[in-house]
């Protein structure tokens, strides 16, 4: 088996799925803020229609990052 199949925790302190869940969450909320600003360039070129396609993808990581921190609640 390769490196990527075996258990990481020995490096991060993390069991694997726990890291996982943590990464995600963090790349989400990551996202979300990296979106507002594509939604203010798009504004600032005055394309509503980017602009609402920026904000749906932005709610969709918020909504990502809540799932996410819900499952570590869970879990640790």
């Amino acid at each position: 088996m390769g490196a990527s199949a075996e258990e990481t925790g020995h490096v991060t302190g993390e069991k694997d799925k726990d890291y996982n869940i943590i990464w995600f969450t963090e790349a989400c909320l990551s996202n979300a803020l990296r979106l507002e600003g594509y939604i203010k360039d798009a504004e600032r070129e005055g394309d509503s229609e980017l602009a609402d396609f920026f904000r749906r993808a932005q709610a969709e990581s918020r909504k990502g990052a809540q799932q996410g921190k819900e499952q570590l609640r869970k879990r640790l």
